[in-house]
């Protein structure tokens, strides 16, 4: 059973079991165990959340009554206040005796002092010889037709509104308000005791979740978000009417986002008007419930992966086994032995790979010796042909100013006497010398140097003092191995081109110097220089196959043996400004004697 077993598997595609073994044993279960999880347990978390607002609120409504019987209780006892009853109902004959008696009252400091929940006291009553201190205040027409007024005259019960009149200084706070009568006078007026803002919204400073509180005409008078304050519910952007809603939980799209929205009512004591408290929170902004789901869920995933992880390690032994076993064929092969075998069985993957590795091992031995073959052989051509094109290079040296030079000597032999004569020949004759042992490989570079003076010497016989040179060369340098003619044409360009292209002569400079392993070789002339198009035309013909142009072959010549021997970095450069003067330079790899 067992072997029917691994030989059935033996069979499968690779890919197919890795598949098969993926979906079986982690990805169906991670799914069933991931999704009742993390579903279950976020359940949950939004159970708790919605039982801590709820909580929360009903803490808030605890707070809000305790701090409204304060204003309550001050009301209960200026209803008994016969001085505010007097100081109110009093026809004052002057102004002087209306500020002496507000100064002798101070009835209403007195409640500030002792509570800080108390914002403002303010009473007002039909006297017209009142003067408005934002205590006492006469009624006039305008505040008659104010609904917390006449609400209050209409009842002797308490009403709790955010008063938010135009008035030189507004109240904009949630207020008592209370008819206070009198009488023995057979009038009343309306006390007004507002709660202090800061008191209030600190309250629900310190709430988890987005909370306000509204007035029964639907007036913020206290949020968490202090800007809130005074505006209307309908006003507020959440895209549901808060006025309309049942007391309770619900589930609401805040802005298109999933939200819970916790709603109460507290109806203050004796009064005739409610507070709707109001607590909101987004779905997402459970975090650490969510966090808690994660965890769990990911321990849960991580124990099916534990227990995959052994199903999966069965099945990779199986393979492993005869991958390994392909594996040491390979190594011999790599080693060298090319008579190596493969003969693992099966029709996956594994076992084409072992058929395939035999006969790649057949197609290497084959191709092996044709590869010895055929490099020795390219290995001999390859000599060849470079020694050859070494040599035609070297020779292709265009020896014209030879020519000149002998045709400067015959001039000279009748204007001149024979010492002068004599010197030239010599260095001629050196001259000539060295270009015949141009089928030399490398020279020293002392002896391109030595060529080089005796070049300049013999143009300076011919030019005298229309030119001038100077060869600075530095001493590490001298032993460096070099092509031969390699320095020497682009002298010999320097010279002609500047001595025919600028009456009054030109200088040539050969600087070489030696940092390291490299040879830096520069030749420069203050000649004429060439025009940018003409120098794009030169660098062209550096790399060019053609070889008709005559005038350029000295340049290619140098470019090309640079390049064949020292590699295409170390090719000839040239930089050349008209009127100033063209400078040719390369580097040599140090290859010393």
């Amino acid at each position: 059973m067992l072997h029917s077993w691994i030989r059935m598997t033996n069979n499968l595609k690779l890919k197919h079991k890795l598949i098969a073994s993926y979906i079986l044993i982690v990805l169906i279960p991670v799914m069933m165990v991931g999704g009742v999880v993390v579903g279950y347990f976020r359940e949950q978390a939004m159970d708790r959340a919605i039982q801590q607002a709820t909580n929360n609120v009903d803490k808030i409504k605890s707070q809000l009554d305790n701090m409204l019987r304060i204003p309550l209780d001050v009301t209960d006892t200026l209803l008994l206040d016969k001085t505010m009853e007097a100081m109110a109902t009093t026809r004052y004959e002057s102004v002087l005796e209306l500020t002496k008696a507000y100064r002798s009252y101070d009835g209403f400091k007195t409640f500030f002092k002792l509570y800080r929940e108390i914002g403002g006291i303010r009473f007002y009553y039909e006297n017209p010889t009142l003067i408005n201190n934002l205590e006492l205040i006469p009624v006039d027409e305008e505040i008659k037709s104010r609904y917390w007024y006449q609400k209050a005259k209409a009842s002797k019960s308490v009403n709790w509104y955010f008063i938010d009149d135009k008035e030189n200084i507004p109240i904009r706070m949630l207020s008592l308000i209370r008819q206070v009568p009198f009488p023995d006078r057979q009038s009343s007026g309306v006390l007004v005791v507002s709660l202090n803002q800061s008191e209030l919204n600190g309250i629900l400073a310190q709430e988890p979740f987005e909370t306000l509180i509204a007035d029964e005409r639907g007036y913020v008078v206290a949020a968490q978000n202090t800007s809130l304050v005074g505006r209307t519910l309908s006003e507020l952007d959440y895209g549901v009417n808060l006025s309309d809603m049942p007391s309770g939980s619900h589930k609401v799209d805040i802005k298109g986002e999933p939200s819970y929205m916790i709603i109460d009512e507290l109806t203050p004591e004796l009064s005739a008007s409610s507070l709707r408290v109001v607590s909101l929170f987004s779905t997402q902004s459970i975090v650490k419930d969510a966090n808690t789901v994660s965890v769990i869920g990911l321990s849960l995933i991580l124990l099916v992966l534990l227990i995959a992880m052994f199903f999966v390690y069965t099945v990779s032994l199986l393979t492993t086994n005869r991958l390994l076993r392909l594996s040491r064929h390979l190594n011999r092969l790599a080693l060298g032995d090319l008579n190596v075998v493969s003969s693992i069985d099966g029709n996956d993957e594994i076992g084409q790979l072992s058929r395939q590795f035999n006969y790649m091992v057949e197609s290497i031995r084959t191709l092996l010796q044709q590869v010895v073959e055929k490099t020795e052989q390219m290995s001999s051509l390859e000599l060849a042909q470079r020694e050859i094109k070494l040599k035609m290079m070297a020779s292709q040296i265009n020896p014209h100013f030879l020519f000149n030079a002998l045709e400067s000597i015959r001039m000279n032999a009748v204007l001149k006497g024979e010492r002068e004569i004599a010197k030239v020949v010599r260095l001629l004759a050196k001259l000539m010398r060295k270009n015949l042992e141009v089928g030399r490989e490398h020279i020293p570079l002392s002896e391109e140097v030595e060529m080089v003076r005796s070049y300049l010497d013999i143009q300076k016989f011919r030019y005298e003092d229309r030119l001038q040179y100077e060869l600075s060369v530095d001493p590490g340098a001298s032993d460096v191995l070099v092509p031969p003619l390699i320095i020497q044409p682009l002298i010999e360009n320097a010279v002609v081109h500047g001595v025919e292209g600028k009456e009054q002569g030109v200088k040539v400079e050969l600087v070489i110097s030696r940092s390291g392993d490299e040879v830096l070789v520069t030749v420069r002339d203050n000649g004429l220089g060439m025009q940018p198009e003409r120098l794009e035309e030169v660098l062209a013909t550096l790399s060019s196959p053609d070889e008709s142009s005559r005038s350029r072959i000295g340049l290619r010549n140098v470019h090309q043996r640079l390049v064949m021997t020292y590699g295409e970095a170390h090719g000839l450069r040239i930089a050349s400004e008209y009127g100033q003067g063209t400078t040719f330079s390369f580097t040599l790899k140090s290859i010393n004697l």
